[in-house]
Order: C-alpha cells, then sequence, then structure tokens
C-alpha cells in the first residue's frame, strides 16, 4: 500500500541491588533457576536497612542542585522554535501545568534521591493527567497509563514521587486542604502498597491479564467519582476516528482535507508530506499481520502538524487522514517524535535497549498497559524518530478540575492501582511488596515528600514567571 530534604544519594550497588536490578530485567535464560517469590520478597524487606522506608520523605533542594530553567532551556533544544513559546505558555499557566512540562527537571531529582535499586520498568512521566480512558483492540473502554515519551527502565520509587508529588499540585490547583491533599497521596500510596502485594503473590502469567474496565470502574465508584467517571466516559466513547470528520476536515475539491487552525494544526509543504507519506509506508511493518492487513485496505488523503500536549509542545507531531472502502470509513493516525528518555542519563548500561526511540516508546507502553492500541507502531521520517499510534481511539481523561476533594482522593486510590499494576507486569513486584511490607511507614513518609515537592514545584514555576517577565524565555499564552 502506498499512504498518500536531606541531600542523601542513592547507596552505592551491593549484591542486593544488583540481584534486584537483574531480576528486573526483561531477559532470563529458561533454563536458568529463577529466584522464588519468598527469596524475592526477603530481598526487598533486607533493603530497608540501607534504605529505610522514611527516607522516602526526603526532599529539599541540595547544593548544587541544577538550575530548572536552565534544564527547561536544554531540553527545548531541537524543538521547533516557533513553538517553544506555546509550551512556555502552558507551563507558566499554574504550578501544575509547570509540572506537566517539567520531567526533565524531576527526573534530574529524584534520581538523586534514596532508592532501592529495584528498576522494572517505569512510566517516567507518571503524573495525575497521564492515566485516562482509551479504547481496548475489542473496543471496550478501558483506564491505565496513557503516555510512555519517557518510559524507560528505571526506579519504581521514581514513578512513585512524580505521581503523589502532582497529586498534592493538582490537589492545591483545585483548591484542596492541605489535609485533603495529604489524604489524597496517603489513599494513591496505599492503593500502590495493597495492589502490589496482591499481584506479587499471582503467577506472572496471570498478572499480565490484570485490567481495569470502565464498566468496573463505574460500579465500583460511589459519589462525586461515580458521577465524573460516567460522564468523562460518556464523551471518550464519542472521541472516534468518523465523529472527527466534521471537527477535523473539509472537503476540497470532492476530497477529504484536515483543516488548519495555526499555531496549533498547520499543513506542510509538499516534501515534507511526502516525506511522511513515505515514513507511513515504512511503519506498516512493524505491525502485526493481521493489523498490516487492514490498514493495507486504506489510502492516505491528507496530512498536517498538530500540537499536542504539554511536555510534547515543541517536539514534531502529525496526524493523519486515511480513508478506506467508503468516505465514512476513516482512521485518523498520530506520529510523535520520540526522543531519549529524560531517565536514560540516570540509568547505567540500560539505554542501549533500543537504537530507535520511537521502538522504545511502542515496546514499553505494551509491557506497562495490559492492553494497548492495536496500530502502535514505529517510523523514521528524515532522520527523525517517531512513533505512531491512532489519534482518536476513545481517548479520555477525568477533568482535575471538576473533582472535589472527595473525588479526588477516591481517584488517586484508582491511578496508584494502575500504577502498581504497571509495574508487576515488568517484574520486580514481590522485591517491591516485600521493601514496602504491610504499615503506612511509605504511605506517610511520601504524603511529606510530596508536600516538600509541590513546594519546591511552586517555587520553580515562580522562578519561570520570573525568567519570562525578564525575557529569558519566550511566551505565548492561551494557546
Amino acid at each position: 500500500m502506498r499512504m498518500v530534604s536531606s541531600t542523601a544519594t542513592a547507596p552505592e550497588p551491593t549484591r542486593h541491588t544488583v540481584l534486584a536490578e537483574a531480576d528486573s530485567g526483561a531477559y532470563h535464560s529458561l533454563r536458568q533457576r529463577p529466584v522464588t517469590r519468598a527469596e524475592r520478597y526477603a530481598l526487598g524487606k533486607s533493603l530497608r536497612k540501607r534504605v529505610p522506608r522514611r527516607s522516602m520523605a526526603d526532599w529539599s533542594p541540595p547544593a548544587g542542585r541544577p538550575d530548572p530553567i536552565e534544564l527547561i532551556d536544554a531540553n527545548h533544544r531541537g524543538r521547533l522554535e516557533r513553538l517553544i513559546p506555546v509550551r512556555v505558555g502552558r507551563m507558566v499557566a499554574s504550578p501544575y501545568g509547570f509540572l506537566r512540562g517539567t520531567a526533565v527537571v524531576m527526573a534530574d531529582d529524584v534520581a538523586r534521591l534514596p532508592s532501592t535499586g529495584i528498576r522494572p520498568v517505569v512510566c517516567g512521566d507518571s503524573h495525575l493527567g497521564n492515566f485516562g480512558f482509551y479504547a481496548s483492540p475489542e473496543r471496550d473502554l478501558v483506564i491505565d497509563l496513557n503516555d510512555f515519551d519517557e518510559a524507560h527502565p528505571g526506579g519504581w520509587e521514581w514513578d512513585l514521587r512524580r505521581l503523589v508529588a502532582s497529586i498534592w499540585v493538582a490537589g492545591r490547583h483545585n483548591g484542596a486542604s492541605e489535609d485533603d491533599c495529604g489524604s489524597a497521596v496517603r489513599s494513591c500510596v496505599s492503593a500502590y502498597r495493597r495492589e502490589l502485594r496482591r499481584l506479587s503473590d499471582e503467577p506472572l502469567f496471570s498478572r499480565s491479564f490484570t485490567r481495569l474496565d470502565v464498566d468496573q470502574l463505574e460500579g465500583e465508584a460511589a459519589g462525586p467519582l461515580a458521577d465524573e467517571v460516567r460522564r468523562s466516559a460518556k464523551r471518550a466513547r464519542n472521541r472516534t476516528s468518523d465523529r472527527a470528520l466534521p471537527r477535523f476536515t473539509e472537503e476540497v475539491d470532492g476530497v477529504r482535507k484536515i483543516v488548519e487552525e495555526p499555531p496549533l494544526i498547520t499543513r506542510l509543504p509538499q516534501r515534507e508530506a511526502d516525506a511522511l507519506a513515505e515514513a507511513l509506508d515504512e511503519y506498516l511493518p512493524t505491525l502485526s499481520t493481521h493489523w498490516r492487513r487492514v490498514l493495507g485496505g486504506y489510502t492516505l488523503l491528507d496530512v498536517a502538524q498538530k500540537v499536542v500536549g504539554v511536555g510534547s509542545v515543541g517536539l514534531r507531531a502529525y496526524v493523519a487522514l486515511l480513508e478506506g472502502s467508503s468516505p465514512e470509513d476513516v482512521v485518523f493516525l498520530q506520529l510523535k517524535q520520540a526522543r531519549r528518555s529524560v531517565l536514560a542519563r540516570h540509568v547505567h548500561g540500560e539505554s542501549a535497549l533500543h537504537a530507535h526511540q520511537g521502538q522504545r516508546v511502542v515496546e514499553y507502553q505494551q509491557a506497562l498497559q495490559t492492553v494497548s492500541d492495536p496500530l502502535l507502531g514505529w517510523t523514521t521520517v528524515d532522520g527523525l524518530q517517531y512513533y505512531v499510534r491512532q489519534f482518536r481511539n476513545m481517548k479520555g481523561t477525568i477533568p482535575l478540575d471538576a473533582m472535589d476533594s472527595k473525588a479526588l482522593i477516591d481517584y488517586t486510590g484508582v491511578v496508584g492501582q494502575l500504577l502498581a499494576k504497571g509495574h508487576a507486569r515488568t517484574s520486580g513486584a514481590s522485591m517491591i511488596a516485600g521493601y514496602l511490607g504491610h504499615s503506612k511507614k511509605v504511605d506517610d513518609a511520601l504524603a511529606t515528600f510530596a508536600r516538600r515537592y509541590a513546594d519546591q514545584t511552586e517555587a520553580d514555576h515562580a522562578a519561570l514567571v520570573a525568567a519570562v517577565d525578564r525575557g529569558r524565555l519566550p511566551v505565548e499564552r492561551g494557546v
């Protein structure tokens, strides 16, 4: 087909941490006797001696902490210059917007903190807004982690720290009290801890099938959260390719074209459009045989550049319109530029696993999600690496600003459970469960960390606003 605290640092590796890292790796000889579940649990428990659970509370900016504005500036290199003001505008809008756009800052911070050395595949950007709805291959609506641009082997603590910090920052943004923010964080960590323990008792094969359907979530949720789940799920079920046609396209000389909405949706020079068409042909072999055959029945009608997210703004992202056997039979694909994860430089020896960063995103998404978009694949355009997915696949989220404090507390329990499920799918669950134990010590420690890091985020956000006011960074607000 032709498609037109204290400044504590991570402990030095010992036999325990090396075994922990090896156990959570992706490759294992079938002739080698695996470490038993009881041995792994004991190993995780023994790590408390070197990394006390109370150390999870640690945060204070260390001497010589890199300037967050310099890290942001460095992260802008290679992005489209004309879109950097849009990205900065979305980050200066609020401390929560700042946190969403600065995974690079928090990665540098958390990598310096105490760590057990247990390294499953982690999301790398597990903030509260990166959980949401999407369609399974069977067209069931599920809820799970849904952003994997920074996914990489790394410390499970890094994901959990980012998630709890985002909860406190988002809670303040919504007007929640400090007590309610603390309750929301404890709800999240408690759910993570209990789900890790439950899954650690499951066979590796069985735990790979654990998922949370929205129908199940609707049945289990109560009060304000249940109402928000129903409303958000209804909106998500309407976010499909055919329903996007009137919103994103118009007919020009009898052919459907994507409508421009500068600066967020813009047309491409012909040479760039042709390069994308070739790249989509090269993407097809990265799909399974069945889905390669299905997409082979479609023809590319149009492509355009489309700005998405906060952290991704300025990276190249495109949307492609494909038509099948009738004008109503359409699929929208999205191509997103993939760069080296912000975690990579903090994890020695792991970055060589993927020469193609689009392939990294796809494979780690499939590792962390129970079910994934069947059209996930990767390609290269003009030497830059991309991953490809459906653009309209019933994707949706529960709006954080629509949640009162009770709904937030209930919802953070859901996302804690989902994060635990993702980590447990890539091994290491027994060791993490052994370290966490049955008590609330880690719940309380991470609540302290979340409050401290929320304060840090607000200070860093204020520094960004000041840098913008001085003209150090360009800004375009409200876009």
